[in-house]
């Protein structure tokens, strides 16, 4: 396996902890492969298996409900 295809094979898991999101939308609006969405008035995470590892939804959450890990 090539270095490319080992690259290709990481996931990342982003998870919304609950009880921190305040349902500002910001991860909805700047994630650009749609990992999230609103479920009521908190976001959620609708497709994890697109997530690239960005992070931008991460730095863009204000009160530090989204993680992003390896999997």
């Amino acid at each position: 396996m090539t270095i490319n295809e080992e690259v290709l094979k990481m996931g990342y898991n982003p998870v919304v902890d609950q009880d921190k999101c305040t349902g500002c939308e910001e991860c909805v609006d700047v994630c650009p492969v749609e990992v999230f969405e609103m479920d009521g008035d908190k976001s959620s995470v609708a497709q994890p298996e697109e997530c690239l590892g960005c992070e931008s939804c991460v730095e863009v959450c204000e009160s530090e409900a989204i993680t992003v890990e390896e999997s």
